[in-house]
């Protein structure tokens, strides 16, 4: 037997690793790269793709996959958070868009549901293409990267009416002579599916999956429920990518969705790729060399187009000029979606070939150009604000100092702990990090811990750390110290290495039974890795609060009593410890810096650090002292230590000792050796 389609993707990924390589010296987008790897294999290129419609047809899978990771990302709670951008900002700039394209196609002479349609395809954008260059960037939570975001959101979820209605455009209503009440009672139909299966019967399947721990059963159940939807929408006459975005969407109000998505993505990127190359496979080269010119001035007017729309839009959510504009740029480009809304429209005849081959190579420019037009938006977006000396003309009101205007960050949890598992020591370093203050979140994979610990507040998620996706849920990018407490040193290698790998600068705690792990765990990024599992939670605890200079005293005190007590007490939160937001990145070797507080009735109370002359006796420098809410930094020889203040030291370990000792021991013979002069 012939194996042409194993031949075609075998070439397919050839081709698409040597592009892409290239693409990647030249900082090109990799979804320029599939398209451009689809336009020289097809048939309107070099033709050495013969298996045209089975590529297509794996294509598909990469269209349900895409719809289905967008609607299991789709919070309500996250949803609601950017409410103003994903709904005013998104439903205004979809509107006007398609109002002006509409317009100029019906000036163009094309009839009024072509015009609307072509309106539909050029309104929407690319999420794959955006996002990645905002993650890439560090930009997403930036005002602009979060009204793009919005933006984006409510494309993605307006791309489902409009692929109902396309056939109603065309004057071909589904397979159904019904008319409208069918198609609102089929509406109503899956929004009580979708309700029903997210409330009450997806969260009790999947329970019972997650139950074995079986990894493989919980891959092929995820797969069957969204090829199952989407079957079952495309047997009621809607569409396959209908079905995905709800089955997406049913997960989402699921705790398993992370896991769920951590497992799908892989897969999604790989039929996503053959999407791409699908479409460049599609593109008449013939085509777009004899009508270069006129392409390349729709595309410009398509960029400018939505620039405009865009960036008035975003000014009028209250944004800055700055924002707004980069925003518009940033979103410029049409949009994936537009390549599967165009193949439906191509299907019920709402525009002719040469129209798609028109659309299909003005997009693609218009992606090409997307890189280098986000790159550059922030120098344009400065030197315009320069030129017209900070004053923007809207309404007949003048806008004044717009560049100082300060850009919030989105005040995520940020500067945290990140525990892996939510055993005994995950529950260890979770109940320490409650008792300090210590921003954390949890995630483990037993799905009954899951929910008998978030019943209890526990902020917990369900999930397999080893999956990026999962990670990225704990916001591994802006997370302080990441520690690793489960027994599998496999997946703690991987867990190692994926956070590394997304946030270099975490602070990676890694435990292990075996000494023979600690090597390989520290060549993989782990700072510390702590052999030996009966000390394991005592040592994470308390490099962990030293890490965040808890006072010395505290910490001994909670060991002492740890030890006392046969770990007892780490079922409940009793300590209570004070909050230092002091950090010395780069340690000296042998120095050490600790945080000390004067107990109540410490005779050194009232003296001058110039009496106690700490550097000379002891050898100990005192770099700072916070009193209640004051950080007094560098302080004085006049300065005057009090009771209760937390004294920041640096010094060798013996020296420290030998001071914490002296302060502890303080008796009334020390008023005479400190007597001021």
């Amino acid at each position: 037997m012939e194996l042409t389609l194993l031949t075609d993707i075998g070439i397919i990924f050839g081709l698409s690793m040597i592009i892409l390589l290239l693409f990647h010296r030249m900082k090109l987008s990799s979804v320029l790269g599939f398209l451009v790897t689809g336009i020289l294999a097809g048939p309107h290129g070099l033709g050495i793709i013969t298996g045209v419609e089975e590529v297509e047809a794996l294509a598909e899978i990469g269209i349900i996959l895409l719809l289905f990771t967008i609607g299991i990302e789709m919070s309500l709670k996250d949803l609601w958070d950017i409410k103003k951008a994903v709904l005013a900002g998104g439903g205004l700039q979809v509107a006007i868009t398609t109002v002006l394209v509409y317009y100029i196609c019906i000036y163009m002479g094309l009839s009024t549901g072509t015009s609307i349609f072509m309106g539909f395809l050029v309104s929407l954008s690319s999420t794959a293409i955006v996002l990645k260059l905002l993650q890439e960037k560090g930009e997403i939570y930036t005002p602009y990267g979060k009204t793009s975001l919005g933006i984006l959101i409510f494309q993605d979820i307006i791309i489902v009416p409009m692929i109902l209605l396309t056939p109603i455009l065309a004057g071909v209503p589904g397979d159904s002579d019904a008319g409208a009440m069918e198609f609102l009672l089929r509406g109503l139909g899956i929004i009580l599916l979708v309700v029903v299966s997210a409330r009450w019967i997806m969260p009790a399947l999947l329970f019972q999956i997650v139950k074995t721990r079986n990894k493989e059963l919980f891959l092929v159940s995820i797969i069957f429920i969204v090829l199952a939807t989407a079957w079952l929408t495309s047997n009621a006459g809607l569409s396959l990518a209908l079905g995905a975005f709800l089955a997406g969407l049913i997960i989402s109000e699921s705790e398993y969705s992370h896991q769920a998505i951590g497992n799908i993505m892989p897969f999604k990127d790989i039929f996503m790729s053959f999407f791409f190359v699908s479409i460049g496979m599609l593109l008449d080269v013939g085509f777009f060399t004899s009508n270069l010119v006129l392409l390349f001035a729709l595309a410009a007017v398509v960029l400018v187009l939505k620039s405009i729309t865009i960036g008035v839009v975003t000014f009028l959510l209250g944004y800055p000029f700055r924002t707004a504009f980069i925003t518009g740029l940033g979103l410029s480009q049409v949009g994936e979606f537009s390549f599967v809304l165009a193949g439906f429209g191509l299907d019920v005849a709402l525009i002719n070939g040469e129209l798609y081959q028109t659309f299909l190579a003005v997009s693609i420019l218009t992606m090409a150009a997307t890189p280098f037009v986000i790159t550059s938006s922030h120098d344009m977006a400065d030197r315009i604000l320069q030129r017209t000396s900070n004053r923007i003309l809207i309404n007949g009101i003048y806008s004044k100092g717009l560049t100082q205007v300060e850009e919030k960050e989105d005040e995520r949890i940020s500067d945290h702990l990140i525990v892996i598992g939510y055993g005994f020591n995950g529950k260890t370093v979770s109940n320490a990090a409650k008792s300090a203050s210590i921003p954390y979140v949890v995630i483990e994979t037993n799905p009954e811990t899951v929910r008998r610990e978030k019943k209890h507040g526990e902020k917990i998620l369900y999930g397999d750390a080893t999956h990026e996706a999962v990670l990225e849920s704990a916001n591994i990018h802006s997370a302080r110290i990441l520690v690793v407490g489960i027994s599998d040193y496999i997946a703690t290698r991987k867990i190692v290495e994926v956070a590394k790998r997304m946030n270099p600068d975490v602070y990676v705690l890694a435990r292990t039974r075996y000494l023979t792990e600690m090597k390989a765990l520290h060549e993989m990024g782990a700072d510390e890795v702590i052999p030996e599992e009966y000390e394991t939670s005592v040592e994470i605890f308390v490099r962990l609060l030293k890490k965040y200079l808890v006072p010395e005293d505290e910490i001994n005190r909670f060991t002492r009593e740890l030890r006392a007590n046969g770990y007892c007490m780490l079922r409940k939160s009793s300590l209570e410890v004070s909050e230092a937001g002091f950090d010395l990145e780069n340690e000296l070797p042998g120095v050490e810096v600790l945080s000390l507080r004067l107990e109540d009735g410490c005779n050194v109370h009232g003296h001058t650090l110039r009496n106690l002359d700490m550097r000379m006796k002891y050898g100990v420098t005192l770099l700072a002292i916070r009193r209640g809410e004051e950080i007094i930094s560098n302080p004085d020889p006049d300065t005057k230590l009090l009771s209760d203040d937390i004294c920041i030291l640096m010094g060798k370990p013996d020296q420290l000792f030998n001071l914490r000792k002296f302060f502890e021991s303080c008796s009334g013979s020390t008023d005479q050796e400190y007597t001021e002069n």
